[in-house]
Order: C-alpha cells, then structure tokens, then sequence
C-alpha cells in the first residue's frame, strides 16, 4: 500500500490504531482470496481495490473536497443514490464488516446489538475509517429499532439525515416513500448547492443502472454448469460497487464479463464437477467479512447466488428510464426503492420468500444457507418463513447465526461440512 499517513492524518484519523487493521488485513485477504487457482485475470483491478482500499478512492474523495464537491454516505441499500450523484455529489457506502470496529461501537451501544451497527459507529467514533472521516452527511434509515436508535448516538458526532422507510407496501406507503425522496432531494440541493434536474437526475439513473446491468451481466455467468468465477469473488466485486467510482467500476466488471465469455465458450470452471451449488441469503455481508463464502468454498461447494442486499438484492432491479419529468422519475425511484427491494423490515414479506425460491430454481442450488448475524431480530425472526418454505418446496436449507469472530468459524467448517456432504448423499 502506498503512504497515505499525510491524509488520514489531514482527516483527524487514529493513525497508529488504525495501522493495526492495515497490517492484518493483507493477511486475511492472501488467505481468502490469493490462495484460489485459476482466477479470472481481470480479478487483478478488484485485488488492488482492496490493497488500497483506505488510500487511492478516499484521495478521489478528498480531491472531490478540493474541488467544492460534496460526499454523502449512506448505510442501506435503500437509499437511492441516483439523488446524490443528479446533485453533483459521490455517493459512498458506510456499512462495517469487521470485528476491529465493533469494540468502539460496544462503547455507545449495547452488546446486544447487531455486530454491524457497532462496527459502523465504531469506525466513526475511533476515528479509524477515512470514508467516516470524508462523509459531509451521514444518511441513515429506519429499518431496524436498532438503526433508529443507533442514528440518534451518531448524530451527536456527525451530520445525518434519516429517510423514513414505511414498513409495508400499502398505498399510503409509497406515497410517504414518494415524498420522502422528494425531501431527499431538497436536503441534497441545500448540501451542495446544485439543483436537482430532468436531466441529472435522467443521467444519474442511466449510470447507476449501468453499473446494475453489469453486475447482473456477472451474476449470470453463475447459472452456468461451468462456473468461470467463484462466489468469493463475486461476493468482493459486489462489496466495492458500494465504494468505486460508478462509470469505472461498471467499465471494470464488463471488461472481467468479456474474460469470463471466453471461459464460459471453453467450459472453464473454478469449481471441481459436482461441487454442490449453494444459495446463500439472509443478513448482509458487508467488506471484509468473507467468512461464509470461504468455508463453503473451501470445503467443495460453490456459492451461486446471494439473495442479500451484498447481493442480487442490490442490482437485480433496475429503476425504469422511461420518465421524463422530475415528478415521473421519482416515481420510478420509488417503484425500485420501496416495492423492487424485499428487506426483513417489512411486513409481511411474501415476496421475499417468493425470490429465493425463484432464485433457488434459476441458480440451481443444491441446497440453501440462511445466514443471520447475532442479535438481527427481523431476519432471525423471518428465517421461520424462509426455512418452512424451502423445507415445503424440497430444497434442503440450512440456517447459521454468526457475528464477525473467528470463535464459530470451527463449529461452522462441522455443519457446513455435514449439509455439504447430505446434499452429496
């Protein structure tokens, strides 16, 4: 990695603390991710990403800065992005993978929570993030009681906004969801002193759906019997989408779809034949928490398919680039934003279930991994509804609780191992 000290510096950053998670982390991507033979060549641009994570994006940010620019960081996939990039500013994700911040959040939080929302708070209160550090505005949303109540600790610390997601799908709701981003969009004109247009608005759905398409064009490839790329690494591209500028990142993961046509024209495959297929959906796994897809792929599966907002939730849905007045554009955002995206916060969920059984049948999974982090009540609760429907529907499911530690990763390599070798019987 190159010396960024003089910036983090410059951004009021811990920076001996924070050398601490850049001498382990190249460490724990060697394991996870160089360790794999015969990867696509294209993963080398995804590889640097991640080696320079804290330095070569977070200058763009600051260089940003320079320019009178504006940056806004969000924590959900529900919050539309489109508005950010259509008032001239960057768009960043915030969310927290990592057990090394969530020691800082368990200062604010109680121990019973999420591990997510505590490495999120922990990375701005230890001061050992730069996106923590860059973000003009803090957008947080009320998916879970213990987002709402999180928000509310880190809004004494940093500027936020909270858009208010309904909890069902009524009528009345996406008229609330409407003007909701309507007031969004006045928040983000104030911020950056630009005026949200037909036109950047237009231009900024067109470039995010962009950046969908591609990944969608990526996850195909995972139909395949053949498959050119493993789940880790699709699990990594989909993890910096959240971080990368859009029109570069869209540009890079095309140029690896184009290598992974000529593996899938030649029969190439990461996976031995008969490696068991594996839909994984539940909880988020946000960067660097790759702890499920390398147990499941270091033990012969194959991780095909994420129904998670890490995953296919994030880009599957596109937002309709047919309207033409601001009024008509933020209805389509609404349409995508509120009924495309099936997150647990909502009640009831049928839809939900009704994408991963669907998505079972076109990924052709063997089997199903409900994944849920400790202490996430509405995906731990709604697992009851996803477990009966794949038991209902004979597609084998196996349902795991895990948090950021490596304390479970043995009892977790026993189970996964077990259900691996009950598909194979």
């Amino acid at each position: 990695m190159a010396d960024y000290r003089a910036m983090w510096e410059g951004l009021g950053m811990d920076v001996k603390t924070h050398d601490l998670l850049c001498e382990a982390l190249p460490q724990a991507f060697g394991d996870v991710y160089l360790s794999q033979e015969n990867r696509p060549e294209g993963m080398d641009y995804f590889n640097m990403v991640v080696a320079e994570i804290h330095g070569i994006r977070p200058m763009e940010l600051v260089e940003h800065h320079k320019k009178g620019g504006r940056v806004v960081g969000s924590f959900c996939i529900h919050v539309p992005d489109e508005v950010v990039v259509a008032a001239g500013a960057i768009a960043t994700g915030l969310c927290s993978g990592s057990q090394f911040w969530v020691p800082g959040g368990e200062k604010k939080l109680p121990t019973a929570t999420c591990p997510l929302i505590k490495a999120s708070l922990g990375a701005r209160f230890d001061r050992t993030c730069p996106f923590f550090r860059l973000a003009d505005l803090f957008v947080g949303e009320t998916t879970c009681d213990g987002k709402k109540k999180a928000w509310e600790i880190l809004a004494e610390d940093a500027p936020m906004y909270i858009m208010d997601i309904p909890q069902m799908k009524r009528e009345r709701d996406y008229a609330h969801w409407r003007d909701d981003i309507r007031g969004y969009i006045r928040r983000l004109e104030e911020l950056t002193g630009n005026g949200v247009t037909e036109g950047s608005l237009h231009d900024a759905i067109v470039l995010l759906n962009g950046k969908r398409r591609a990944l969608q064009r990526l996850s195909d490839f995972r139909k395949l019997d053949a498959v050119p790329i493993s789940g880790k690494d699709v699990l990594l591209i989909t993890q910096i989408a959240f971080y990368d500028d859009p029109g570069r990142f869209t540009s890079m993961v095309n140029k690896l779809c184009d290598e992974l046509d000529q593996r899938a024209r030649e029969g190439v495959s990461v996976f031995p034949k008969g490696a068991k297929r594996i839909l994984l959906t539940g909880t988020p796994l946000s960067i660097p928490n790759w702890k499920l897809h390398h147990l499941v792929e270091s033990l012969g599966g194959a991780v095909v398919c994420e129904e998670m907002c890490t995953g296919i939730r994030y880009y599957e849905r596109c937002v309709d680039e047919d309207g033409r007045t601001l009024d008509e554009m933020v209805d389509r955002l609404t349409e995508r934003y509120l009924g495309g995206i099936h997150c647990a916060c909502f009640t009831p969920n049928s839809e939900r279930v009704d994408d991963i059984l669907r998505l079972a049948r076109e990924y052709r999974a063997d089997g199903v991994i409900d994944v849920n982090l400790k202490f996430c009540n509405i995906y731990d609760t709604e697992g009851y509804f996803v477990e009966r429907a794949l038991k209902d529907a004979g597609i084998p499911v196996l349902g795991v609780e895990t948090d950021y530690t490596d304390q479970d990763a043995e009892q977790l390599k026993t189970r996964i191992g077990a259900f691996l070798e009950m598909l194979g019987a």
